[in-house]
């Protein structure tokens, strides 16, 4: 009788311990696949917050171009604007991408575009004593400038790549004309004494783009205005006032 009891004893105690280490296996599982999931979350969410944080940035920077004179009426005539909010010189020298920018398109009815993501490699620039970098934007004046965007990546604009991009100082100073781009940063001195500015390696963003719209985009769907994100809207906004006539 007491080596029955023994044995039933036995087998409870066997399916006890195989109930717990299923339960622990299927705990383990769960907490593998959140822990998955959660990376990869996060991973999605890095790109997207860099493409809002450079967003944030570049509004800043139209709000200072608005306040420069005579930039408001070339805003007025512009097909597009290229905003960096932060060039920086210490990446040239090793190799690495100058700065981060965002393009606006001007559409047919007047209005901006949402951005599309690029980057920037080398500035061709006078820099003076003491200048490490700053905001820059360069004005596209024409259809010309903006479809080297549209159509091609990992492009210069340069007077040897067919695109004349003129140093704004010169241009506020009336000794250059517009060019089909005109450069401008908001760091005295960035630009030297150059008439002339060259602009190498641009490469457009796939991944902080799709982040930021949640698809898969090229340049053209974003400046045709078939895609939206609402956080760009105070930055459409601001560039809508910056290019507006004042009556």
């Amino acid at each position: 009788m007491c080596l029955q009891r023994k044995a039933v004893k036995g087998r409870m105690v066997q399916v006890v311990m195989a109930g717990l280490t299923a339960t622990l296996a299927v705990g383990c599982a769960w907490a593998q696949a959140d822990g998955s999931q959660s990376a990869s979350g996060d991973l999605a969410a890095k790109p997207a917050q860099s493409a809002v944080q450079r967003v944030g940035d570049a509004l800043a920077v139209v709000r200072q171009l608005e306040a420069e004179p005579r930039m408001k009426q070339l805003l007025q005539r512009a097909k597009g604007v290229l905003i960096v909010p932060s060039y920086g010189r210490a990446a040239l020298a090793v190799g690495a991408h100058g700065g981060g920018g965002l393009l606006l398109v001007r559409r047919a009815d007047g209005s901006w575009s949402g951005p599309a993501f690029y980057d920037l490699g080398g500035l061709t620039v006078g820099l003076q004593a003491g200048v490490e970098g700053g905001p820059v934007a360069l004005v596209l004046n024409n259809d010309k400038a903006v479809n080297e965007f549209m159509q091609k990546n990992n492009f210069a604009l340069s007077a040897e790549a067919g695109i004349t991009v003129v140093n704004w100082s010169k241009l506020a100073q009336g000794t250059a004309g517009t060019g089909d781009v005109v450069a401008w940063s908001g760091t005295k001195g960035l630009f030297g004494d150059l008439l002339a500015v060259g602009v190498s390696d641009i490469r457009f963003n796939q991944s902080l783009t799709n982040a930021y719209y949640g698809r898969t985009l090229s340049p053209k769907d974003v400046a045709d205005g078939g895609v939206a994100n609402t956080q760009s809207q105070p930055l459409q906004q601001a560039l809508a006032t910056a290019s507006t006539s004042v009556k």
